[in-house]
Formats: C-alpha cells, structure tokens, sequence
C-alpha cells in the first residue's frame, strides 16, 4: 500500500526502492534531532482520526516520495 501511494506522485518508483528507504528511516530515527523527526513526520502525515476502534492515518503521497528519493540518495 505505500509503495502504490508513493506510485501516484512518482510512477518511476520501485516497490523495493520503497521498502528499502523505509528500512533504512528505522535506525536513523533515534539519531535524528527532535525537530527534524517532527519534520518528517509533517511530512508524511496528512491527518490522523483516532477511534475508539482503532486509528486511521492518511498519509501525504507527495511527502512519502520526497522521503523515498531523500534516502535513496543515500542508499549503501
């Protein structure tokens, strides 16, 4: 499902290109400045509706793959 979003604002993106600047957001996380992580985190996401059911998160399509192409600069 992340990768389809990412897909809609840049259709060239590969499900493992996703997958990978994903994996490689995790250990990073704790090394990021509070700013910074609050940066990222508005982002990626677009609204969050909580319920008494549980959550829902949209998330921001464009910002999704901002952050696949910031990481995969970076890629090993």
């Amino acid at each position: 499902g992340t990768w389809q979003a990412a897909r809609v604002e840049a259709p060239d993106v590969t499900e493992g290109e996703v997958r990978d600047a994903l994996e490689r957001l995790d250990p990073l996380w704790s090394e990021l400045f509070p700013a910074e992580q609050a940066r990222i985190v508005r982002a990626l996401v677009e609204r969050v509706v909580v319920r008494p059911s549980g959550a829902d998160i949209r998330l921001r399509v464009e910002g999704l793959s901002g952050l696949v192409r910031d990481l995969g600069a970076f890629a090993p």
